[in-house]
């Protein structure tokens, strides 16, 4: 009897690897690095580009610009740990939504900003929704210093190595989350711990705009 279960049971068997040979498996769909093998494994108007799917250069797709993934535990700095990823540009940036803890003295890198309308400062002032003029002395706060808006026409103490010291006005964000479009003049996330700053700040800290950046120190004033 079991000899003849075993033998109706065999055509089944039969079909079932039949089936499981014949039939064609639905390949998987990729997205933004995602891996791949083919054109036909990336969704969309994507393409497979060194073993991963991307934006189409030649058709000018920019599905993956600006898109954001999980964060990596390796860029922690200051005790500040990424919320996430942008990618642009065919780089990564780190995001971030903290910055190191306001004391007495806080150590900064200052950098060159164009607050005036069609500057590299991208949009208008985050305090005030207002463009402003380069001869103000004026500055932007990463995220975290920034704080929602909290030290908005808030008076910051900037200190330069050279001893010199000057006081500016906080009217603006260094968005330190997002980035790679108009409003961010397609630059990348700003660092944690950096000061824009106002031409006319550099002149008064006796510093060339030249230079990009200038480590500094800050502090509150009122």
């Amino acid at each position: 009897m079991a000899h003849l279960s075993l033998f109706l049971s065999l055509p089944l068997f039969l079909n079932i690897i039949m089936i499981t040979f014949l039939v064609p498996a639905t390949a998987a769909i990729s997205s933004c690095n995602d891996p791949c093998r083919t054109l036909d494994d990336c969704e969309g108007q994507l393409i497979c580009i060194k073993g991963k799917c991307n934006d189409d250069v030649e058709l000018g797709t920019h599905t993956c610009r600006g898109r954001r993934t999980s964060p990596s535990p390796s860029t922690s700095i200051h005790g500040c740990h990424p919320f996430g990823t942008l990618k642009c540009n065919g780089k990564s940036h780190p995001t971030y939504r903290c910055s190191p803890l306001v004391t007495t003295s806080i150590r900064a890198k200052l950098i060159s900003n164009d607050f005036s309308e069609g500057g590299d400062g991208g949009g208008p002032s985050a305090c005030d929704g207002q463009y402003h003029d380069n001869k103000e002395m004026i500055v932007a706060l990463s995220t975290g210093w920034y704080n929602g808006g909290l030290r908005c026409g808030k008076m910051i103490r900037i200190t330069v190595s050279n001893g010199r010291s000057t006081m500016a006005k906080v009217v603006d964000e260094c968005d330190s989350m997002h980035g790679c479009d108009a409003e961010h003049a397609y630059q990348g996330p700003c660092d944690i711990d950096t000061v824009n700053g106002s031409e006319a700040v550099w002149s008064a800290l006796g510093i060339d705009t030249e230079e990009g950046v200038a480590n500094v120190t800050w502090s509150m004033v009122s």
